[in-house]
């Protein structure tokens, strides 16, 4: 039994190709955004200890995502590119400097209080609510297509 190619199966367009590759740009903005419009809840339930936990979460969750991705592009260049200029050793330092910065900000937090550092834990979940916005983006633009 012989499978034939499917035609639905072949290469995106050009217009999808360049959609898809702004999703990372997409991501980051609506990190940015969310963030913002958190602070004024944050600070009406949870005072200025809140929003300022709220604040040092987003700033390291959005640092450490785009070194998150830096990372993950220099890997794949590294895999995949015999003659690439990424060293190993760096990436790998790198991956840890983006945990140790979380650490120390997040322990200099929850010895000064706990709604800070409650308010922290919010803002390191940013990336989940940017990928969850740009998971139904890419869903929307996607049936919109059909």
């Amino acid at each position: 039994m012989t499978s034939q190619p499917n035609p639905e199966a072949s290469a995106e367009s050009p217009e999808a190709e360049s959609f898809y590759s702004r999703a990372m740009p997409r991501m980051l903005r609506t990190m940015l955004i969310v963030s913002v419009l958190l602070l004024g809840p944050v600070f009406w339930f949870y005072g200025w200890a809140g929003m300022i936990g709220v604040a040092a979460g987003s700033a390291v969750s959005y640092v450490n995502f785009r070194a998150l991705a830096s990372g993950v592009e220099g890997l794949t260049d590294r895999i995949v590119n015999q003659q690439s200029k990424e060293k190993g050793r760096v990436i790998v330092f790198r991956f840890l400097v983006r945990y140790g910065l979380v650490a120390i900000v997040a322990y200099a937090i929850f010895e000064s209080s706990a709604v800070a550092f409650r308010g922290f834990l919010w803002g390191l979940c940013l990336p989940v609510a940017a990928m969850m916005v740009e998971a139904g983006v890419e869903a929307y633009v996607a049936f919109r297509r059909e």
